[in-house]
């Protein structure tokens, strides 16, 4: 039996609730730190370094309520709709909107990159790749070809993280050998097909509920014959807000996430043992 674990997209609060969601499972006496293969997309590229890298989970969440604390102002997440809403136009191919969404990403006025890859540098308690199947995913702006960052490939771990974490229009691509990448999660909030071959399946998205029926698709391409897809409850999403790039609702973010963590243990379980 193969097991993996996908952590989805989802912001600043996003990572919190993730963190909650795991360290509630921990509480409950469920570690899908053993996991055979981790994937993560934008915010769960940030989790997932920290859960392979073996920290702390009892420190994670307790660190998102420090910086929820010490949050500075909402990031504005309006510069990334027109890009986003892209994905919906049935009248371009996906390939074509991401394209697309490459050029306009290129032309946004953001932040500098290195300043974007310090600050989420800064989140990792590690600088080089860990031991274990982590998989971080990206989308190259040039092309819109999706693109999937691992140990093997050589890519330094910060920049593969804040590539994956670099929303369109928000954050600047991130430049690795040349090329440009912007966040993994304009192919898909989870990405979850990059788990195929693995009996068992859990899959953790804060943003599920935009995008259920492709993820849903993604889970039974991957022919697992175990899988279980967590979604912020009603309470989660009220946590998390409207802008998942407001660093002030961490906090209550993770709390909740503690909160449906512990509920869902029982049903992780089922999947999740051998």
């Amino acid at each position: 039996m193969t097991r993996a674990l996908v952590l989805g997209g989802g912001g600043m609060t996003g990572i919190a609730w993730e963190f909650g969601i795991l360290g509630g499972l921990a509480r409950a006496g469920v570690t899908v730190a053993d996991a055979d293969t981790i994937v993560g997309t934008s915010a769960g590229s940030v989790v997932g370094t920290v859960l392979a890298a073996g920290h702390d989970l009892v420190e994670a969440v307790a660190y998102q309520r420090v910086v929820a604390i010490a949050a500075g102002p909402a990031v504005d997440v309006t510069p990334a709709l027109p890009a986003f809403a892209l994905l919906a136009d049935r009248s371009i191919t996906r390939s074509e909107a991401m394209a697309r969404i490459g050029k306009m990403a290129l032309a946004a006025e953001t932040l500098d990159e290195q300043t974007h890859v310090d600050r989420i540098a800064a989140q990792l308690p590690v600088t080089e790749w860990p031991d274990g199947d982590l998989r971080i995913t990206a989308v190259d702006t040039a092309d819109g070809a999706p693109a999937v960052f691992s140990r093997a490939d050589g890519v330094p771990l910060p920049l593969a993280v804040a590539a994956s974490c670099a929303v369109p229009c928000v954050f600047p691509p991130v430049t690795i050998d040349g090329r440009r990448f912007m966040d993994g999660g304009v192919r898909s909030g989870t990405n979850a097909n990059l788990a195929t071959g693995a009996t068992a399946i859990l899959v953790i998205a804060p943003m599920g509920a935009l995008a259920r029926p492709l993820i849903e698709r993604e889970i039974a391409a991957t022919g697992a014959t175990r899988s279980l897809l967590i979604e912020p409850d009603e309470a989660a999403a009220e946590a998390i807000g409207p802008n998942v790039l407001d660093p002030s609702r961490r906090g209550i973010a993770v709390d909740a996430g503690l909160r449906q963590g512990e509920a869902m243990a029982a049903a992780v379980r089922a999947i999740w043992a051998p």
